[in-house]
């Protein structure tokens, strides 16, 4: 699972964002726009596509939202960058001109946003990954996983509340076993697999959940 989204126990998420914009003007606005929303995160900003790349790989951000229109690699060059790499991030592109929403559209951006930014148009489109993010990571594991990989039942338990983001202490107290069992199961999970991590089985998971 890409990202470091988090649920408190009231069930209200964290998202985590990274913003990409050679305007530093937009760039400001955006963030303190962000800023005043709850529960949200700005971990990394770059004012231009390479660097806006390496924060997006590196740092892993829910959110990444990135200017279509900038100098050497354009907003669709970052995602196509990106994706090249494995990335599934979020993207949701600003700009000042609305005739690229087709075009941010075909690059699979979840949302699009027109400069200058407006506060409800920013909290709707963040309401709306909130609400997509939240039926996947409830919805339970998909028969054609489960087959896909012969996941035996403590498995998919266990598996389960790491889709959650439940760390090896918390599943240990949820199913009254020890931690060091919670660890077995994990890295039997990724031999059954073939994944390297546990955020990439994660991940492969809720995107099969879609």
């Amino acid at each position: 699972m890409h990202g470091v989204f988090r649920v408190h126990s009231g069930g209200i998420m964290d998202v985590s964002c990274t913003i990409i914009a050679d305007d530093q003007e937009a760039r400001e606005r955006l963030s303190r726009l962000l800023s005043q929303t709850n529960h949200v995160d700005i971990i990394a900003q770059a004012d231009n596509g390479a660097e806006g790349v390496r924060h997006a790989l590196e740092k892993q951000p829910d959110v990444v939202f990135v200017d279509v229109e900038m100098p050497g690699m354009t907003g669709f060059d970052v995602v196509r960058e990106v994706r090249e790499q494995g990335g599934r991030h979020t993207f949701i592109f600003v700009t000042g001109y609305d005739q690229y929403a087709i075009r941010a559209i075909r690059h699979a951006a979840f949302d699009f946003l027109v400069k200058p930014v407006d506060i409800d148009d920013l909290k709707a489109a963040l309401e709306r990954f909130i609400e997509q993010k939240s039926r996947k990571e409830n919805g339970r594991i998909s028969d054609m996983f489960i087959r896909q990989h012969n996941l035996t039942g403590r498995e998919v338990e266990i598996l389960s509340l790491l889709a959650k983001n439940q760390n090896s202490k918390e599943i240990a107290e949820a199913l009254f076993i020890s931690k060091h069992t919670v660890d077995t199961y994990r890295r039997r999970l990724l031999e059954k697999t073939g994944y390297k991590s546990t955020n990439e089985l994660v991940h492969a998971l809720l995107k099969a959940n879609g």
